[in-house]
């Protein structure tokens, strides 16, 4: 019976501490902080950038095994990156790949311009889309829109437009034809929307561009580095923008971008799970 007096006066003495605990395990648990892909070293912006001299292009600064620091959030209405021209025109290669993490139920644009080239998504943003020429969609419906991070690419080599999710194939159609375009500006979502497209809601990192279509196993590789994973194809690579932090391109392009309305999110690991784990 003491015993048992003691117990309960230990509990009536401690237990608020030991809820007060529990509330804040169960808090940092719904951040991601215990997720497995949070476990890594965090990157520093700029911690890994590609160098080009004329005797070589190289990746330089701590590049493996990293997950950002930071990514960009965007609001669904107001926040864009506006950037230069990732391809000259008349191109006929381009592999476009990033992470995203898009609010569920709403459509967007990733990066676009408005005679050229993007991707994102459309038609009750459940289809990933490569934008190829005037506005023109080419893209294949079964994204799994569940709020989590995904990684999205899509690749166009001249006769067939292809898009990814988490590294495999969601589908692919025929289209041939260069990705001609005017002098208009590229941008990283979009506001305001035009042609019927959206700014991006939700939280985006690391867009690759490249002046080629990567195979379906250089893809694969891009996913299982991870969200933090450096470019896979250096020599091809023309815009990367980790968007850790800042907008700075750290392709060797120096195509910096400029921000409007974009937030710098540290608590972003809610949803991700590194493919590696």
């Amino acid at each position: 019976m003491q015993k048992l007096q003691s117990a309960m006066e230990y509990l009536m003495t401690y237990g608020w501490a030991i809820l007060a605990i529990a509330i804040v395990m169960v808090s940092l648990y719904s951040l991601g902080i215990f997720n497995s892909g949070s476990l890594q070293p965090t990157a520093n912006p700029g911690s890994c950038e590609v160098v080009r001299t004329s005797a070589q292009t190289s990746l330089a600064g701590q590049c493996s095994n990293l997950i950002p620091k930071y990514v960009g959030k965007f609001n669904g209405y107001s926040a864009e990156i506006a950037v230069k021209y990732p391809l000259p025109a008349n191109a006929i290669q381009v592999t476009v790949t990033a992470w995203v993490k898009k609010v569920p139920g709403t459509s967007g644009d990733i990066i676009r311009s408005t005679y050229a080239f993007g991707l994102g998504f459309d038609n009750g943003a459940t289809c990933l889309r490569l934008f190829l020429n005037s506005g023109w969609g080419l893209g294949s419906c079964g994204y799994n829109d569940d709020g989590n991070w995904h990684f999205v690419a899509g690749t166009y080599n001249g006769a067939t437009d292809t898009q990814y999710v988490d590294g495999s194939v969601l589908g692919s159609e025929s289209y041939a034809g260069n990705i001609t375009y005017l002098n208009t500006a590229f941008v990283i979502s979009e506001f305001p929307p035009s042609l019927g497209f959206k700014p991006f809601n939700g939280s985006m990192a690391n867009i690759q561009i490249y002046n080629t279509s990567l195979d379906a196993s250089s893809i694969k590789a891009l996913y299982q580095e991870g969200i933090g994973g450096a470019p896979i194809d250096v020599q091809h690579l023309v815009r990367w923008w980790p968007l850790n932090g800042n907008t700075n391109d750290y392709s060797g392009s120096n195509d910096q971008g400029t921000p409007t309305n974009v937030i710098w999110n540290a608590n972003w690991q809610s949803g991700y799970s590194s493919p590696s784990s």
